[in-house]
């Protein structure tokens, strides 16, 4: 393995071995923090704006020959408009079972069944009620800026500890401003999604 010249010539293999262990600490905060960006953007796409979107139905889970599987695996679900949402199952018996799915979910639509498809209608957010779904935004992207914030931490909690067991200083110093850009970049990543999904909450 080839080491950046700043690390000097006169490593040994313990050295070595201690390089490959803080590339994995960056490595391991890396994937908690694209995990925290992960998780928020799922959350964020079942807040409900007012626009017609199809992620508001992720969990819905219907009775199909004994299994409870997702609204999706059972029906096409469309936005013909942005105040509606179509669901068409591939098969006619399913009609009433995805009704009764969507009525009995937290999605709080009450869903009309023409005997060809289910429809949505999305109605429009009230002030009071666009408020409060930034709000609820806003909670999802701390909680996730939160997690970002103890990836970091864990990771240089164990960069300063490997001093002790012969990481080079200038080598734990040089990762721990790995961990920090990483972090910087998710914490800027996870303003931009909340960004955007305020924008499209706030746009009447």
């Amino acid at each position: 393995m080839a080491l950046p010249p700043h690390y000097g010539g006169g490593l040994g293999r313990g050295s070595i071995l201690n390089m490959e262990e803080v590339k994995k600490y960056l490595e391991d905060a890396e994937e908690k923090m694209e995990f925290a960006a992960m998780h928020l953007e799922e959350a964020l796409s079942r807040i409900r704006a007012g626009r017609a979107n199809v992620h508001i139905l992720d969990e819905v889970r219907v009775d199909s020959y004994g299994s409870m599987v997702p609204l999706s695996n059972v029906a096409s679900l469309n936005t013909p408009d942005a105040r509606s949402i179509t669901i068409k199952p591939w098969e006619k018996s399913m009609l009433k079972v995805i009704e009764k799915a969507i009525i009995d979910s937290s999605v709080g639509i009450m869903p009309e069944n023409n005997g060809e498809l289910i429809r949505l209608g999305i109605p429009a957010l009230t002030e009071e009620r666009r408020k409060d779904l930034t709000k609820q935004c806003s909670k999802e992207a701390e909680t996730a800026k939160v997690s970002v914030r103890n990836a970091r931490r864990d990771a240089i909690e164990k960069l300063k500890k490997s001093i002790k067991t012969g990481t080079p200083e200038d080598m734990e110093k040089d990762y721990e401003d790995k961990v920090q850009k990483a972090h910087d970049k998710y914490i800027k990543k996870i303003d931009g999604m909340l960004e955007a999904k305020n924008k499209e909450i706030m746009t009447v």
